[in-house]
Parts: structure tokens; C-alpha cells; sequence
């Protein structure tokens, strides 16, 4: 997992409520455990026409959105089903970040193990980037803050552990091997009683 301190980027906003993890990535694609090539397929049936072109109108498949790496997306964001294949989606995607006024337990759990960052913010704040699709915003991982253009900041929740390894750029599994001399030690001790 690559660490993540800071982020700026422009936005890709998604307006629609309940993007459950189906429209995500669709069951279709979920044959692998491969997480790279996944972004191709996120949001397809919404990126794609029924003859299997671009959809023009869709925000992933317009120019200006190109390297946006920040989605702002409509209430109840990552609902549906618990697959894991959605923020690897997204990420292969080259998303960092997803912002919406509800994030999904399930998908919250899953974005976090695998260094997306899912962002709750006050609905208020989310209609105002919803309709100012493209600003630029940057994220402040360790003070849980994001500023926006007019220089307001906001606040979210990030509980101490998932903020550690976003920051050190560790899975869940990576953060107890970086501490395993410690771990042995305590086993150690432990067993020597």
C-alpha cells in the first residue's frame, strides 16, 4: 500500500445516491484476485453503452476529469453487498480519495484496508462540491481536514489505526509485521512466566 499524508486534487463528482458496490464494479468482473485491470471495469455499466462504447456524458469518460483523483459522490456511497474488488476498483481507477455526506460500514472497512480513503463530510459541505464538480480540494490525512478553494476547512472522523496506516503506507498485515520483533518479545515474556 503506498502511504498517504496529503493529497490535492481536483474532483470527479458522481451526483447519484446509493452507488451500491454492483454499479461499482460489477459481479461480472469479480472472477479475479487481481487487483490490477479491475479500474477498466469500475462503474462500467455506467461508462459503457450497450454496444460496449464510451458513454460521453459519463464523468470518467470526459477529458477535463482525466488524473482527478478525488470522487465526491451522493449520499449512501459503497451500499450493497461487502465485495473488496470495489476500492480495488477504484484505486486502479487512480482514485485516493471518495467523499460523500454517508459512506457504507462494509465498503468504509474494505476503502480503508486497502488505502482509499472514504471521507464523511456534513451534507451541506457535499452539495456544495457536488455542484462545483472539478475544484480542487486537498486532504490532510494526519489532521483529518480537507480545504477547500475558499480556504475553509473540514473536519472528519478517522479512527487512530486506519490514520496510522494510511500514513505509513500499511495493510493491516503490514502494520502487525512491522512491529513483529515487538510482538516476539512480548511472546517471549509471556511464555517465560
Amino acid at each position: 500500500m503506498k502511504a498517504f499524508s496529503t493529497l490535492t486534487s481536483r474532483t470527479v463528482v458522481l451526483r447519484e445516491r446509493n452507488i451500491d458496490t454492483d454499479q461499482i464494479i460489477p459481479a461480472r468482473f469479480l472472477t479475479t484476485t487481481e487487483r490490477a485491470g479491475l479500474g477498466s471495469h469500475a462503474f462500467n455499466d455506467w461508462r459503457r453503452r450497450a454496444d460496449g462504447s464510451l458513454n460521453p456524458a459519463f464523468p470518467f469518460n470526459q477529458a477535463q476529469n482525466a488524473g482527478a483523483q478525488i470522487l465526491v459522490a451522493g449520499r449512501n456511497f459503497g451500499c450493497g453487498s461487502s465485495r473488496e474488488h470495489a476500492p480495488w476498483a477504484l484505486t486502479d481507477l487512480g482514485l485516493r480519495a471518495v467523499i460523500s455526506a454517508e459512506i457504507a460500514d462494509i465498503f468504509r472497512s474494505n476503502a480503508l484496508k486497502n488505502g482509499l480513503l472514504p471521507i464523511v463530510l456534513a451534507e451541506s459541505v457535499v452539495d456544495t462540491l457536488i455542484e462545483q464538480p472539478g475544484i480542487e480540494l486537498h486532504i490532510d490525512v494526519a489532521r483529518c481536514e480537507v480545504t477547500l478553494p475558499d480556504d475553509s476547512r473540514h473536519r472528519f472522523a478517522l479512527d487512530a489505526f486506519a490514520r496510522t496506516c494510511l500514513l505509513e503506507g500499511l495493510d493491516q498485515l503490514g502494520y502487525l509485521l512491522h512491529h513483529a520483533a515487538a510482538i516476539t518479545r512480548h511472546e517471549e515474556l509471556h511464555h517465560a512466566c
